[in-house]
């Protein structure tokens, strides 16, 4: 994912308490400890303390109002899960705030682990270690209020619609694929919002976090129809962590326990879905 997206993006959100996301952490079974990852057993920058780390500021639906100690939003949510599975309470946790390049730079770090949408790749695994991936990025369609699919729920409400993606993008083949329709096609993402917003297309299909930034900023009125289901393919964003850092391994295994009980299902419902107004078409 694009670092600008992440930076500009701010869209404002009416928060529901901490406790809940809290209490649903505490109630998760924690195989990381099991298999010695435990507070008392990792070697975290502090001993028995856990520092994460986010971008400043960061943004929904990934932070609610820049206050990522709240455990409210995605990311939030997430961090506190994996800190749970580790064996840290919340009063053992200290949030720290770093730029994307700052965190993405070979070097000596000043967290533990870092989630700010960093998608995995093979260049970045050069300079850090990476977790296991805490997110799949799926495709979703972007349109403005009063369009004509301004509403619809489901893939066969989309057949006939204008839907137009850029050119060699995987949003392009999601369109022929799972819409089973004849997409519109742009030089550009930019060339597709300028004609989503002169009214040529009916959506414009983007990963899912592009989408929140397109709709909540560049599109007027702009909102987010749905959704494609997940098909497997797509950014994969992973906790970001030292190279080399002695607790990867815990980490991530922390993470897969999260993805096997079902926790990281429950939240991405909940932050990405429901609560942010981007529904799964069905």
């Amino acid at each position: 994912m694009k670092k600008t997206i992440v930076r500009r993006f701010a869209v404002a959100v009416a928060a529901v308490t901490a406790s809940a996301v809290l209490a649903a952490c505490g109630t998760q079974a924690s195989s990381s400890q099991s298999s010695g990852c435990t507070k008392d057993s990792i070697k975290t920058l502090t001993a028995g303390k856990l520092t994460i780390a986010t971008g400043q500021p960061a943004y929904f639906p990934w932070v609610i109002d820049d206050k990522p100690e709240s455990g409210q939003g995605f990311e939030a949510a997430v961090a506190g899960a994996v800190a749970t599975k580790l064996g840290f309470a919340a009063a053992d946790v200290t949030w720290v705030r770093t730029t994307f390049d700052g965190a993405i730079a070979p070097g000596a770090k000043t967290f533990d682990f870092n989630l700010q949408q960093f998608t995995i790749t093979d260049d970045r695994k050069k300079a850090v270690d990476f977790s296991s991936a805490y997110y799949t990025a799926p495709q979703a369609i972007v349109s403005f209020k009063g369009s004509a699919i301004d509403g619809k729920t489901t893939i066969a409400d989309l057949k006939s619609a204008k839907l137009g993606a850029a050119v060699g993008t995987t949003s392009l083949d999601a369109i022929k694929n799972q819409i089973g329709s004849e997409p519109q096609v742009f030089n550009d993402n930019a060339a597709a919002v300028s004609a989503l917003k002169n009214g040529q297309i009916d959506g414009l299909v983007v990963d899912l976090p592009t989408a929140f930034y397109l709709a909540g900023v560049e599109v007027t009125d702009g909102l987010i129809v749905g959704q494609l289901p997940a098909s497997g393919t797509g950014d994969e964003f992973g906790l970001l962590l030292a190279k080399d850092s002695p607790i990867t391994k815990c980490v991530s295994d922390a993470v897969d326990a999260l993805k096997a009980d079902g926790t990281l299902a429950s939240l991405e419902d909940k932050w990405l879905a429901t609560d942010a107004g981007a529904p799964v078409l069905k």
